[in-house]
């Protein structure tokens, strides 16, 4: 089990659930919630393996911006 923070530009919950079918249907993730009251809107991520990369792109690809912060 891997716990990853993202820092995102998610802004509401309106974003939250366009990311919703997407993060829910990546395979290697156990759990993920996004934290809407820092300025960062951290993502974070409870990941079954290491494959960080797939949840970067899945985000990336809805147009969000994305950046691990650790």
């Amino acid at each position: 089990m891997t716990i990853v923070k993202y820092k995102t530009n998610i802004q509401c919950t309106g974003c939250i659930k366009s990311l919703t079918p997407v993060l829910n249907n990546l395979d290697n993730i156990d759990s993920w919630k996004v934290d809407l009251e820092s300025s960062n809107r951290i993502l974070e991520v409870d990941l079954d393996d290491n494959d960080k990369e797939t949840v970067f792109n899945a985000v990336k690809g809805l147009g969000f911006e994305i950046e691990e912060i650790s």
